[in-house]
């Protein structure tokens, strides 16, 4: 007679079969495509010879320069300009995301990478037109802008589900952890696939967790920013204007020293322009003990006419709820424990197909046998 637990297994294993089957593919694809992620700029830029023949480590000769470059090449763009600051220097990556040509479009901004000496374009396309941008919304929103955003948060919640079942399938019974553990090499090949399927779910469990976990958060920021806010009140951008003078903006330059001096001993992660003559200047800071150095959350506001300290986000005075969510993307792609957390999540990437291909050739084995 079967107990109570025993047919909370059987159920258990049912579902977890039946997810594998229904969901096991997408899962396998979302990892693969997320392993390519965690490098993606890395392999973007191998994939572009013309980014290595700009001098390795220069610099602008000003941030001011940069701008009047953009405006003298890109007559018309009067949005707000986003200017990267990367450590090692060498081609500057800018965006601009409204451009009108993909207006009908969710994120699609314009990309430029600029020679830091010549100041002129050494490439440029928009987002979603070139490889490793198509690679990230097929991860992220499986090409269909915002609702697949929403779809692949749901499909996240059903891949965990698909994980927790399969670790409670397999949980040992009291004393019985040697014989679960156990790898048997004279097995038939039916036992040799679940072998290599518990292993391959064992060894990148926690880690599978936490990548799926984070990546349906960030699916779902519409859903799980109102449940976070309820338990810890969230940082909240500001609405800002600055006030058009006589005299004109303040040298780029000036505006990101007012804004450094806000934050000593921060690193200059962004510059982002004034979108229009009300706009304001806001400059993206990376303090020590943020999760992510290329997207901190540590913002300085100013307005471009007079310098003025508008508005200041110091990452480390953040609530409870603000950290979580600056954890959820270095979590999700293994930034926040630098390279070898990368290399951790890239590897975790290839085990659903790992997953995926031992269980559905188990399952197809077994039911052939059954068939006769």
């Amino acid at each position: 007679m079967t107990t109570p637990a025993q047919r909370v297994r059987v159920l258990v294993r049912r579902v977890h079969l039946w997810l594998g089957l229904g969901i096991g593919l997408l899962f396998a694809v979302t990892g693969l495509t997320g392993s390519v992620l965690v490098f993606y700029p890395a392999i973007d830029g191998a994939m572009h010879p013309g980014l290595a023949r700009v001098a390795a480590g220069a610099r602008p000769p000003s941030w001011q320069a940069v701008y009047d470059a953009l405006r003298r090449d890109n007559p018309g763009r009067d949005g707000a300009w986003r200017i990267e600051v990367t450590p090692d220097g060498g081609a500057i990556p800018i965006r601009y995301y409204r451009p009108v040509e993909t207006r009908g479009r969710d994120f699609a901004p314009l990309m430029l990478w600029l020679d830091p000496v010549g100041l002129h374009a050494v490439r440029r396309g928009y987002w979603g037109d070139y490889w490793t941008t198509w690679i990230y919304d097929l991860h992220y929103r499986l090409l269909l802008q915002k609702p697949g955003g929403i779809a692949m948060g749901i499909a996240g919640i059903a891949m965990l589900a698909l994980l927790v079942s399969g670790l409670w399938a397999w949980w040992p019974r009291t004393g019985g952890w040697r014989r679960s553990l156990a790898w048997k090499r004279a097995a038939s090949r039916s036992r040799r696939l679940y072998d290599l399927h518990k292993w391959t779910g064992i060894g990148g469990g926690i880690v599978l967790i936490v990548v799926t976990v984070t990546g349906a958060m960030l699916d779902l920021p519409d859903q799980v920013r109102p449940v976070v806010a309820r338990a810890s009140p969230l940082f909240a951008t500001p609405t800002l204007e600055s006030v058009p003078r006589a005299g004109g903006m303040l040298p780029l330059d000036a505006l990101v020293a007012r804004a450094r001096a806000v934050l000593p001993g921060a690193a200059l992660a962004w510059i982002e322009t004034p979108a229009g003559p009300r706009g304001v200047v806001r400059v993206n800071l990376f303090v020590a003990g943020e999760p992510s150095r290329r997207f901190p959350r540590s913002n300085v506001w100013l307005d471009p006419y007079d310098g003025r300290v508008l508005a200041v986000r110091d990452a480390r005075r953040d609530g409870g709820g603000d950290t979580l969510l600056t954890w959820l993307h270095p979590l999700h792609d293994g930034e926040a424990f630098g390279l070898a957390g990368r290399w951790l999540v890239f590897v975790s990437g290839l085990l659903p197909a790992m997953l995926f291909a031992t269980g559905v050739w188990r399952w197809w084995g077994r039911r052939r046998v059954a068939r006769g």
